[in-house]
């Protein structure tokens, strides 16, 4: 049986997040130090660990049939590369940042100015949506000191935290594009191996809804199991068991994460007690 290929970043964050997600939807990987290729033993699979920027190309020709990549990456170097699946992990934007000291108002400041940048493609595609001319200057590497050094009036670079920004008194003054880690796909691909990706993809989105969701049991008063079903945004339908103190109930249901405090709030003005929230390993609908 066929392998399907998938690429990951060789080193960094982006390769830490991309192994836990192969590891949390079951694929074991027997990879050692400094090793550029290892295969699973219980799936159809092998990872190959290429610098970031490559990944692309080797998508377009066809040498991986996927790629857990960041989007940023695909947007500047794989135009006409799918996505299949966007992962919520190893989240940047890329921003255009200028001096603290300078004024910035807008886009129209940078007109004429030297814009130090790994993102070439990304930002012109920018800079021309507004109408702005500037002079690109192309660094491999760290970008931020081309303002202290004089080699550039502004930088695009990934942003996360800010903190990188910070240290070389810059600040954002235009956000280009917000990222995060995706699943890509060669186009280049046979019927065999989507079967196996599709295996793949099934997987990571029980993965990812379980990451995003919380199971949540309460115990309510009977008179008050209406108002509560209400306020819960569950798969279907709550889960009701009667207790054993008459008139009470057992509620069952998933929340969304990132509604979890409103949801908890509203259940307890609608006479919730006793509530227990886990978290989800895996949802599977």
């Amino acid at each position: 049986m066929s392998k399907l290929r998938i690429a990951v970043q060789k080193s960094g964050r982006l390769n830490e997040d991309s192994m836990k997600i192969l590891k949390d939807i079951g694929i074991s990987i027997d990879n050692g130090k400094d090793q550029l290729k290892a295969s699973a033993r219980n799936f159809p699979v092998e990872v190959f660990y290429l610098r970031n920027g490559d990944i692309p190309q080797y998508l377009k020709d066809g040498v991986v049939d996927a790629a857990i990549i960041g989007e940023n990456v695909l947007i500047e170097k794989g135009n006409n590369i799918r996505v299949a699946e966007k992962l919520g992990f190893s989240t940047c934007r890329v921003c255009i940042a200028v001096p603290k000291a300078n004024k910035y108002t807008s886009i129209k400041d940078l007109e004429g100015k030297r814009i130090a940048t790994s993102y070439p493609n990304t930002v012109q595609m920018y800079l021309d949506e507004n109408g702005v001319n500037a002079n690109l200057h192309i660094i491999n590497g760290s970008v931020e000191i081309a303002p202290n050094i004089g080699l550039a009036d502004a930088i695009c670079d990934i942003v996360s935290s800010g903190s990188t920004l910070f240290k070389n008194n810059l600040k954002e003054a235009e956000v280009i594009l917000k990222s995060e880690a995706v699943l890509a796909v060669s186009p280049i691909l046979s019927d065999e191996k989507q079967e196996i990706l599709n295996k793949i993809q099934f997987r990571i989105q029980s993965v990812l809804k379980g990451r995003n969701s919380k199971y949540i049991l309460l115990n309510a008063p009977n008179d008050k199991i209406d108002d509560i079903i209400n306020v819960l945004p569950g798969m279907k339908s709550p889960t009701v068991l009667p207790l054993a103190e008459e008139g009470w109930s057992s509620v069952h249901s998933v929340i969304n994460k990132n509604e979890f405090w409103e949801v908890i709030d509203e259940l307890k003005d609608n006479g919730a007690q006793g509530i227990l929230v886990c978290p989800i390993e895996k949802m599977v609908l």
